[in-house]
């Protein structure tokens, strides 16, 4: 079913849904294309101001606007599904406000995805999955999909156990195949995914703390700067493994870092700090003594 271009309210409004969000799809435009690089300019420069919730929401609707006037710019879907991600992990407090910026990253990250020819054909004949029509992805590909599967994990995750392990073979494929195509996208994410992955999921699912443990060590050694790793090795590492002192070294780091040190994510790694300012408020809690 074509679902066309949905509003930016109408696709918030459905966020606390259970099933799985959006369709790979392309959209249909709705505008004139003329005007739809002056569009993504303006969306370009609130983006560059992200990390105030009133800009970042602005910067979103005008990237949908640019969207429904060329449905092909496959750059606008990136940052579509990259920005309701953002929106969901560092700006949202709320359950439900979470889940729905996640629910609206995965839509755009499909529409996104579809933009791939052999990878839409392949799921349409019906005897391919996710899983196995990823095989087809190219680098092109790489943002569409890991923004999906980081937004994907945390949607499922959210709404239970029941949909984590529903949708995990899908976000496993996802991101096994960002890593054999891009395996040092965005700071190391690759590693730094897999890190909480082993550490988060069930011991009857396979639980690896060691290897975890490897992932988020050739993270930080591969972008040692980028504040995010640190934090989840704290929150899902050192938290399963009972090591307060390296839950405390991380967060302290991450606290006392520049978080401007890495050009065109500050607003990402100020979003850091301040998660790694709240956990270490939990220690006590989180800690046996």
């Amino acid at each position: 079913m074509n679902q066309g271009i949905l509003s930016l309210s109408a696709l918030l409004a459905f966020g606390c849904s259970t099933k799985h969000p959006g369709a790979y799809e392309v959209g249909q435009a709705t505008r004139a294309a003329d005007g739809a690089e002056a569009l993504q300019a303006e969306a370009d420069a609130l983006w560059a101001n992200r990390g105030d919730g009133a800009s970042l929401d602005a910067a979103l609707a005008k990237y949908e606007e640019a969207y429904n006037a060329d449905p092909t710019n496959r750059g606008v879907a990136v940052q579509l599904t990259r920005g309701f991600y953002f929106k969901g992990d560092a700006q949202e407090s709320d359950t439900d406000a979470k889940l729905a910026a996640w629910e609206t990253s995965i839509t755009w990250g499909k529409r996104c995805m579809a933009l791939n020819d052999d990878f839409t054909a392949k799921l349409s004949k019906g005897d391919e999955t996710e899983s196995t029509a990823i095989a087809v992805a190219t680098a092109d590909d790489v943002p569409c999909i890991y923004w999906t599967a980081t937004s994907l994990g945390k949607w499922a995750k959210g709404s239970g156990l029941a949909k984590t392990l529903k949708h995990i073979g899908t976000v496993k494929a996802y991101i096994t195949r960002v890593g054999e195509l891009e395996p040092d996208y965005f700071h190391g994410a690759v590693d730094r995914y897999w890190g909480a992955y082993w550490a988060a999921i069930p011991s009857f699912a396979g639980q690896d703390l060691a290897k975890s443990k490897t992932h988020f060590d050739a993270s930080i050694a591969s972008a040692p700067t980028y504040l995010g790793t640190r934090v989840l090795l704290a929150e899902y590492w050192a938290v399963k493994t009972q090591n307060k002192a390296a839950f405390t070294e991380a967060l302290e780091f991450v606290v006392a870092a520049d978080a401007n040190i890495i050009t065109g994510v500050e607003a990402e790694q100020a979003a850091e700090v301040a998660k790694a300012k709240a956990l270490l408020a939990q220690t006590s809690d989180l800690f046996a003594e």
